[in-house]
């Protein structure tokens, strides 16, 4: 291959005009922006809660026998979020007076409450429970107070129990 001076010097100097201009040389430019946008939803996952255990219960005892169980959900930060808690599956509960079974007509009263004092009854209307979400990533932990009151004289031998449906308003 025969290379002559006037090729290395026309290859030269077309080497440095691409290294001074650059990959791209604009005459003139323009810009814009655009608007990046999302929408959080208000949203609650992983509602569970542990059982209420209350053990044995004597009849003629002189004080009420007491139980708590957990409630846990995961909602959106800042969001407001509410629990509430229906009357139980027991024909003859209410939202104040729940009954737990040990099957046909035997029955004892128990009560369910939002604080350790047991007086702030919790039910599915007036007395929800109320709070704000802390985040999915974070359990909002509720604690139920339940309390069987004393003196159900008219108790009959049994495994008592009843289930009370949890509803997380948000």
């Amino acid at each position: 291959m025969l290379v002559n001076s006037k090729s290395v010097l026309v290859f030269g100097a077309a080497a440095a005009l691409l290294v001074i201009a650059g990959p791209q040389s604009f005459a003139a430019s323009q810009t814009t922006t655009f608007t990046p946008t999302a929408n959080v939803i208000h949203q609650c996952n992983a509602v569970t809660a542990t059982a209420m255990a209350f053990g044995t219960y004597t009849p003629d005892a002189v004080s009420p026998k007491t139980a708590n169980s957990t409630i846990k959900v995961k909602c959106t930060k800042g969001s407001p979020v509410t629990i509430a808690l229906d009357k139980g599956a027991t024909p003859g509960g209410t939202t104040t007076t729940r009954m737990m079974q040990a099957g046909a007509g035997k029955t004892i009263e128990y009560k369910l409450f939002s604080d350790a004092g047991y007086t702030k009854n919790w039910d599915d209307g007036t007395s929800k429970v109320s709070a704000t979400g802390i985040g999915l990533g974070t359990d909002l932990e509720f604690t139920v107070y339940g309390q069987i009151p004393d003196r159900q004289l008219n108790s009959e031998e049994g495994s008592y129990s009843d289930t009370v449906t949890v509803t997380v308003g948000y």
